[in-house]
C-alpha cells in the first residue's frame, strides 16, 4: 500500500486557445467542426457502465440551424431511473472507500484527456450543439471543464489535510466521509464546464451520482461521459440518464437513499425540486443536501465619473455574449444622463460591427438562442417593450427563425425602473437601460437593489472611490460576485468562485472549497491511549466524601 501523505498543489488556470486564422488548433477545430455539423450520433443512457437504449427517442437539433438533427436520444423511464438509482447505490460500495488520491487520480486524468486528446472534439460539440462560437466554447467546455477538475483536486487535499487539535493522551482525527445515498445532479445547457462539475464534484468526495442532463447540451454532455469512462471512472459512479425532467425527478425525490442535489437551472425548476424535498423529509434517511444556483437580473451600474468606452464595451460584452444566456449577463443598466449620449452613440458604433450567424463562421460574435421555446419567450419580451408606452427599442429589435433561432442584441430604453424587462429574467440578448439624474446616485443605487428578486451578478463603473465604495455596501446582497470596472460576467475558477443568493440559490461557490464542504459528512474521531479505570474524578477522594 503507499501511504504517502499526498498533496496536489495550487494549479494554473489552463491557458486558452486563441483560433487565430491559419494556426494548427484553428484548422483542427474547423475540420473537426464539419465532421460533427454532418453526422448524427445515437446517445443512449449509461446505466452502471452499460448503454441502455429504451427507444423512446428525441432529437437533439443544432440551434443555429434547426433542420439539422445532430443526435437522437434514448429517454429513461421509471424503469431506468430506479437501474440508475441502484447502480449507484452499489457503486457507492467502492468509490466511497477508495483512497482520495486514486478517485483524484482518475478525475485529473479526465482533465489531461480534455486538455490534449479531446479538446476539439468537446469544443466543436459545444459549438454545434449549444451554438456557442469559437472563443465562448473554449473558455467553457475545455478550460473551465479542466479548471474546475484540477482546483477541485487541491481543495480537496486542503481540506482532508485540516485535522484537529490533540491533547496529550489522545489522538483527534476527522473522517471527510462521502455523504450516505446517491447525489441527484440536473444540469443545464448553457455550460458544458457546468454539466461537468455538477457531476464531478461530488464525485472526487466518494460520492456516487445520478446525473439528468439537458436535452439541449446532450451531444457534448455525451461525449464527457466516454471521456469519464476512457479515464478509468468505473462503472455506476455516474449514470448518465436524459429524459423528461418530471419522470426522472419525481423518482429521485421519493428515494429514501436521496443524499443531495446538485442542480443549475430556472428558479421555478429548483423551487419545485426544494418543495419535493420538503414533502419527503421523512422518508429520507438523512436529510437530503440541496445545492443550486437559478438565475439572475444581473446589472450594470455607471457613475458619473466612469469611462464612456469602458462601459460600452463592457454592455456590449456583458449583455451579448453567447447570446446573453449565462445567468450571470448583463440584463439591466443605470446609466447617468450626464454619460448617456456618449454611451449610446459608442454602443451603436459597437454594435454596427457585430454579426451573427453560424458557429463554423469565426467572425460571428453573436449566434442563436438555444431552441423554439426560448426564440417564443425572449421575442416576447422585445414585442411588449415595443407596444409599451415606458419603453422603446434603441438598438436592434428584430428577429428570425427561418434557419435558425437568431434575436438580433437588443437595447431597450425605458422611463420605467420597474419596467418588466428590467425585473424579470429574460436569458436572451437583450439589455434594459434606465437613465438616472446624476444627483440621485444614492437614491438609484437604492433603486437597483430593491428592483429584482435575484442576486447573482452585477458592477459598478467608476473612477471615484468613495462612489465605488457606496455601491459596494448599498449593493451588498444584489450580488454575490461583484465587479468593479468590469463586466458581470467571466468568472474564473480559484479567481472568482461563483454563485449568489435571494433567488439565484444557495450561494455554495462552485470553483472553491465552499462548494465541495456541501459534499461531505464529516465524522469525529477521538481515540484515547490510556482510558481511565476509577468513575471517581480526584475531588471525590476527599476524606468527606465518604469515598
Amino acid at each position: 500500500m503507499n501511504n504517502a501523505q499526498f498533496y496536489y498543489s495550487r494549479p494554473q488556470n489552463e491557458p486558452i486557445h486563441p483560433y487565430t486564422e491559419g494556426t494548427a488548433e484553428r484548422i483542427a477545430l474547423e475540420k473537426e467542426l464539419k465532421r460533427q455539423t454532418n453526422m448524427q450520433v445515437e446517445i443512449p443512457l449509461i446505466i452502471g457502465g452499460k448503454e441502455v437504449k429504451t427507444g423512446n427517442l428525441g432529437k437533439v437539433l443544432s440551434p443555429h440551424n434547426h433542420q439539422n438533427v445532430i443526435a437522437t436520444y434514448h429517454k429513461a423511464g421509471e424503469k431506468e431511473v430506479q437501474m440508475a438509482i441502484d447502480a449507484s447505490l452499489e457503486a457507492h460500495k467502492k468509490w466511497a472507500v477508495m483512497s482520495w488520491v486514486e478517485r483524484a487520480s482518475i478525475i485529473l486524468k479526465i482533465a489531461e484527456l480534455i486538455s490534449v486528446k479531446h479538446r476539439y472534439l468537446i469544443n466543436a460539440a459545444t459549438m454545434v450543439g449549444q451554438s456557442k462560437n469559437a472563443y465562448q466554447a473554449e473558455i467553457d467546455s475545455v478550460c473551465e471543464t479542466i479548471d474546475f477538475i484540477r482546483f477541485n483536486a487541491h481543495y480537496v487535499s486542503e481540506i482532508y489535510n485540516d485535522q484537529p487539535h490533540s491533547e496529550v493522551g489522545n489522538l483527534n482525527r476527522i473522517e471527510y466521509r462521502p455523504l450516505e445515498g446517491f447525489v441527484f445532479a440536473i444540469t443545464p445547457f448553457n455550460f458544458t464546464a457546468i454539466a461537468s462539475n455538477l457531476a464531478l464534484a461530488p464525485v472526487i468526495l466518494g460520492n456516487t451520482v445520478v446525473w439528468k442532463p439537458a436535452t439541449t447540451a446532450l451531444l457534448s454532455n455525451y461525449y464527457l461521459m466516454q471521456i469519464y469512462k476512457e479515464a478509468g471512472l468505473p462503472d455506476g459512479v455516474i449514470n448518465f440518464i436524459p429524459g423528461q425532467g418530471a419522470v426522472v425527478g419525481d423518482m429521485v425525490l421519493k428515494h429514501k437513499d436521496l443524499a443531495g442535489i446538485h442542480f443549475t437551472g430556472s428558479n421555478n425548476t429548483f423551487n419545485h425540486l426544494w418543495r419535493g424535498v420538503a414533502n419527503n423529509l421523512e422518508n429520507y434517511r438523512s436529510y437530503p443536501r440541496v445545492v443550486g444556483e437559478t438565475g439572475g437580473k444581473d446589472f450594470v451600474f455607471v457613475h458619473a465619473s466612469a469611462h464612456v468606452d469602458e462601459v460600452a464595451t463592457a454592455l456590449v460584452r456583458g449583455a451579448f455574449e453567447y447570446q446573453g444566456q449565462k445567468c450571470s449577463a448583463a440584463s439591466r443598466a443605470y446609466i447617468p444622463e450626464s454619460l448617456w449620449p456618449a454611451i449610446r452613440k459608442k454602443m451603436e458604433s459597437n454594435m454596427k460591427l457585430i454579426k451573427k450567424g453560424d458557429v463554423k463562421d469565426f467572425c460571428n460574435f453573436v449566434n442563436a438562442v438555444i431552441d423554439q421555446k426560448a426564440f417564443k419567450n425572449i421575442t416576447g419580451y422585445i414585442e411588449k417593450a415595443k407596444a409599451s408606452a415606458d419603453a422603446e427599442i434603441v438598438m436592434g429589435g428584430s428577429y428570425d427563425d427561418t434557419l435558425g433561432y437568431f434575436i438580433d442584441p437588443t437595447v431597450i430604453l425605458t422611463t420605467n425602473p420597474k419596467f418588466l424587462t428590467m425585473e424579470e429574467e429574460i436569458f436572451g440578448p437583450v439589455l434594459t437601460i434606465y437613465v438616472y439624474k446624476d444627483n440621485e446616485y444614492e437614491q438609484t443605487l437604492e433603486l437597483c437593489d430593491n428592483t429584482s428578486p435575484y442576486g447573482l451578478t452585477g458592477s459598478i463603473f467608476s473612477q471615484d472611490r468613495y462612489a465605488t465604495v457606496k455601491a459596494c455596501q448599498v449593493l451588498r446582497y444584489s450580488a454575490g460576485n461583484f465587479y468593479m470596472n468590469d463586466k458581470p460576467t467571466g468568472a474564473v475558477v480559484g479567481q472568482q468562485p461563483f454563485g449568489g443568493s435571494r433567488q439565484s440559490g444557495t450561494n455554495d461557490k462552485a470553483g472553491s472549497y465552499l462548494n465541495l464542504l456541501r459534499w461531505i459528512s464529516p465524522r469525529t474521531i477521538k481515540e484515547t491511549f490510556l482510558p481511565p479505570t476509577d468513575f471517581r474524578y480526584p475531588h471525590m477522594h476527599e476524606k468527606k466524601c465518604g469515598c
